[in-house]
This record gives structure tokens, C-alpha cells and sequence, in this order.
């Protein structure tokens, strides 16, 4: 019986690789529901090749285009960001790939969490904002969540068939960026053309630009700590340039394990989707002759402050790991639009972080107006 797969945000960077396991798996794997923002002469390519049972776009002014050019099939085409949460629901669904972008992929993940599904995370930002939610809904309603950040997915690898043995601790690599040897002088004056060439993967322009000020890494620490119950104490980050190893885990025994490979997303995308078999794959494969020298160093936290906020937020825990992912939404928004320089976007995020209350225990609609909250204080500090 092919898995029946639900894939939110099929449009963007991890949408469309996962598209590309699946019709190489052809007979594993059915997209039941394609979801997408904007894009929505894409969405319309997609659903005529996959043929899912439904669609959605999230911006309601394009359901009419996308209606009409759907109409000669049988498909379900819906619109609006209620419509989304609905469809990770459907009964059919076995896993929802959750590739959304940002803030608004928790809704969702928690819709789908609740109907049971098994999620493949990639939306990084759902534990960011809300990570205690997200744990203790998916332990009440046992719903597995299989991690798809190739981070993540390397550590989960590294823990197959290590069972209650402690972790002691994970070590989180990091690509440095484009930016990694720039100074303070070079990266006041850096642009978003040169922040959007990251020099070993191929993301979307948040991502990338969230790789180039290692606010990324910041949110995959957060991350990291709920998905694997350990303390922020418990994660160091070590920038690897050659994005070879992929992160590692270092037992109580004291042996490391790592998990390597080339710079593709594909690989972490099927290893959730597939889980826990190995599928062949024609991914490139890795040749140690040509990385002779795998290197490691520790990250400037006084060049990038985005990941000392983030190990602040998650120590003060409560609702502070949303403010900072919406002040982060808000200034890298702005960045790309040419509102906000590089360096200024670290400054207006410690700012938000300062100003907007803190909530010890916050429930879902507390991360709602939070979240709403932030991003005003975010966008009134940019506009003096």
C-alpha cells in the first residue's frame, strides 16, 4: 500500500525535492494534497503531474486562477490558511511533510499532530515558537515526528539503535556561510545578493539568509532541544565548512557518531518519508578523495549575535523563542526588500526580545498574540 503523503508548502525548496523522491518512488509513495502560498502556476504543474485528491493556496486572490485551471480534473481546490489545517486531517493522509516557510506552519503541524499523522518536519520554525506545545501534543496523541532538517535528520540517523543510551552530548555543524571570514567593517555593508549565494546548499531566501547570520543554527539548536529532550548545555555548534558531516552525537561512553554525505536535501526529505527503510536512491554519492581535510571551528557569536539569542531565548524558555522568531521574520522581511542592513537586523531583534512581555507558560493563543505582538514591536523599532 503506497503512503499517502500531504505536502505543506510544495512550491519551496524542500516542497519540490520532495516531489522529486516521490517520482523517483513512485511505487511507495501518492501525494494526496499539495499546499502553496503564492506560487501558484507552479501548484498548477504539480497537481496535473502528481494528480492529487486536493490543492490548497494560501493566498485566497489566487483560488480563482487555480480553480479554473484545475477544472477539467478531479480535484478538491481549496484556499486559505483554515482550508490547510483541514486537509492534514483527511483520513487517508499517513505522513504530512511540513515544508512551510516561517510562523505559519504551526497551525497545521498542530491540526496534524492531533489527527494522529506522522509529521516530517521541516518547518523548524513550529519548535521555535512552540516547542513545549509541540512535545507534549504529539506524546498525547502519538503522533511520531521525524525530523527532515538534514541537522536533525543526521542525528536522528546517529540514534537508531542506540535506545535509552544517554546522550551527552549533540554536536550541531554549521556551514559558516557566505559570511564566516567577512569582519564586523565587511559585514556592515554586506547585500542580500551576496547573502542569498550560500556557498554549499540550495535553499529558499529566509533559510539562506537565516544560514548567512547563523540565526538558523540558532533555531536548529532550539529545535534540537525538543526534539531530542536534551539541554541547550547539551548542544554545541562547530562550524564545518565543507557541509560533509552533517552533525554528530557523542555518548556518555564517549564515542561520537556522525552522519556524512554531499549537500543534498533530497537524502534527509526520503529518510523521513521512507522511514525506517533505506531506499536506493541516485543521489550523488560522497568521495572522501575529495575532501582530504574535513575542518572545524567555533562560531564568532560577537560577528553573528543571532545565535547568542537564541541560546538566551531558549534558557528563559516561555514565550521569548517566539518573540525572536517573529522580530527574525519581521527584520529578514526587511532585509530582503533592502529596508534594513545586515548587522542593524541582529540589533532590532535584541531590541523586541527586551521589549515585548515575557510569559512563563504560554498556551497556543499566548504564541498567537505573541507572535503579533513582536512583530509590531519589531516593525516600530525599524521605522524610527
Amino acid at each position: 500500500m503506497k503512503r499517502q503523503i500531504a505536502i505543506l508548502g510544495s512550491t519551496g525548496s524542500i516542497g519540490t525535492q520532495a516531489l522529486d523522491v516521490i517520482r523517483e518512488h513512485a511505487g511507495l509513495f501518492e501525494v494526496y494534497a499539495l499546499t502553496a502560498n503564492n506560487q501558484v502556476d507552479l501548484l498548477i504543474r504539480q497537481a496535473r503531474e502528481f494528480m492529487p485528491e486536493m490543492v490548497v493556496i494560501a493566498n485566497e486572490r489566487k483560488y480563482g486562477q487555480l480553480k479554473e485551471a484545475l477544472k477539467d480534473l478531479p480535484i478538491k481546490v481549496w484556499a486559505g490558511a483554515d482550508a490547510i489545517a483541514q486537509v492534514v486531517q483527511a483520513e487517508p493522509v499517513h505522513i504530512v511533510l511540513t515544508a512551510m516557510v516561517g510562523y505559519s506552519g504551526l497551525k497545521p503541524t498542530i491540526e496534524a499532530i492531533k489527527a494522529g499523522k506522522t509529521i516530517a518536519l521541516a518547518n523548524k520554525e513550529t519548535l521555535v515558537v512552540a516547542g513545549e506545545l509541540i512535545a507534549r501534543l504529539a506524546l498525547e496523541y502519538k503522533a511520531p515526528i521525524l525530523p527532515v532538517d538534514s541537522e536533525h535528520s543526521a542525528i536522528f540517523q546517529c540514534l537508531v539503535g542506540e535506545g535509552n543510551n544517554p546522550i551527552e552530548k549533540i554536536i550541531l555543524t554549521a556551514s559558516g556561510g557566505p559570511f564566516r571570514k567577512f569582519s564586523l567593517k565587511e559585514l556592515g555593508s554586506v547585500t542580500k545578493d551576496q547573502a542569498l549565494k550560500h556557498p554549499n546548499w540550495n535553499m529558499g531566501a529566509k533559510v539562506t539568509i537565516d544560514s548567512a547570520s547563523l540565526m538558523n543554527k540558532g533555531f536548529e539548536m532550539i529545535e534540537a532541544k525538543w526534539l531530542f529532550d536534551v539541554t541547550p548545555e547539551q548542544i554545541q555548534v562547530l562550524v564545518h565548512p565543507q557541509s560533509i558531516i552533517h552533525s554528530m552525537v557523542q555518548f556518555s561512553d564517549s564515542s561520537v557518531k556522525a552522519q556524512l554525505g554531499m549537500p543534498d536535501m533530497h537524502l534527509p526529505i526520503q529518510y523521513a518519508l521512507a522511514y525506517p527503510d533505506r531506499l536506493n536512491a541516485s543521489f550523488e554519492r560522497l568521495d572522501f578523495t575529495r575532501y582530504p581535510s574535513l575542518t572545524f571551528e567555533e562560531p564568532d557569536t560577537a560577528k553573528f549575535r543571532n545565535l547568542g539569542f537564541a541560546f538566551e531565548a531558549i534558557r528563559q524558555g516561555g514565550n521569548m523563542s517566539c518573540v525572536l522568531n517573529a522580530a527574525n521574520e519581521v527584520v529578514v522581511a526587511a532585509f530582503l526588500q533592502d529596508k534594513i542592513g545586515f548587522l542593524p537586523m541582529s540589533d532590532v531583534i535584541e531590541q523586541t526580545m527586551q521589549k515585548v512581555p515575557f510569559i512563563a507558560s504560554p498556551g497556543y493563543e499566548d504564541y498567537v498574540q505573541t507572535d503579533a505582538e513582536a512583530r509590531a514591536v519589531a516593525s516600530q523599532i525599524m521605522g524610527k
